[in-house]
């Protein structure tokens, strides 16, 4: 019986042990290198089967006749030659850049201020009650109505193109903030209360991490308003000291009856937007949800 006693608590001890063993190894993550095969099958191959596949309906559409007028749907090589000229001239990289530098100048901005603005209508009911209906009517206000005010106010200069962009992105980032806000747990915020996390300390350690994916997300939705706001107010609001950006591009083809510059002008702004989004937005999401253990494969 003795024996019994002695030889129970050593089979325990180690069942424990193997136990603690299989949780730790659930617990840890292997870093493991995805193969490149794996990578262009899964995120490369698909995109590129899915543009191919609209270039070739898009030539199907010009070879068959099916759109015969070359003035309403000019066939992709023709568009190229657009591009190809503009590059050989090196006016595409100005293009380019002329709306990039606008819009990231005006996002950055509206940034700092959405994002205060967006903290103060969280946790302050009585500013909740006043400016958050606001805010969410701002948000689904066209951004193209902002361009008439703006030209009157300032006149045509690119403080009309900040102006633009912040009327459209600030509230974006600010309702994206408060969501996120307004998603944390109490208990989050109790114990942070407990640990003297209170005040600007307590929105810097607990509100803002906690926050985090629908801060994102209203960061994502922000920069998608600033690029729709800015091109529209290139298109709108023309002159000639403002440099010519994609909206110009595009306004310019328009103005040209030109229907291969205006595909251009198309063609480089949602290239603009997949880039920014590939480059910036993508890895941030990524990086939030496995921060959090919601994303386990890279």
């Amino acid at each position: 019986m003795a024996s019994t006693d002695t030889a129970t608590p050593a089979k325990d001890t180690g069942d424990l042990a193997g136990l603690e063993a299989g949780l730790d190894a659930l617990e840890t993550r292997q870093k493991v290198r995805t193969p490149f095969r794996q990578t262009f099958t899964e995120k490369i191959l698909p995109p590129t089967v899915a543009v191919l596949l609209v270039l070739a309906v898009w030539q199907a559409l010009v070879s068959f006749k099916i759109v015969d007028d070359p003035t309403k749907l000019p066939s992709p090589s023709d568009v190229w030659n657009v591009v190809r000229d503009a590059w050989l001239q090196g006016d595409l990289l100005g293009y380019i850049w002329t709306s990039v530098s606008r819009g990231l100048s005006g996002f950055l901005l509206a940034l700092l201020i959405g994002t205060p603005l967006g903290l103060l209508v969280a946790r302050v009911k009585v500013v909740r009650a006043a400016i958050g209906p606001i805010l969410s009517g701002l948000q689904s206000l066209p951004s193209v109505a902002w361009v008439p005010p703006a030209v009157i106010w300032l006149g045509l200069n690119n403080s009309m193109m900040y102006a633009v962009i912040l009327l459209g992105a600030v509230p974006s980032i600010a309702n994206g903030l408060v969501s996120g806000v307004d998603q944390i747990s109490p208990l989050f915020l109790r114990a942070g209360r407990t640990l003297g996390a209170t005040g600007l300390k307590g929105t810097w350690h607990i509100v803002l991490p906690a926050a985090l994916p629908g801060y994102v997300a209203g960061l994502k939705q922000g920069w998608a308003f600033s690029w729709r706001s800015l091109m529209a107010a290139e298109i709108i609001a023309s002159f000639p000291d403002l440099g010519v950006g994609l909206g110009q591009l595009l306004e310019n083809g328009r103005n040209a009856s030109d229907m291969a510059m205006v595909f251009e002008a198309i063609l480089l702004i949602l290239i603009v937007g997949i880039a920014i989004d590939l480059l910036v937005f993508s890895p941030l999401e990524r990086w939030v949800l496995r921060s959090r253990g919601l994303l386990v494969k890279s």
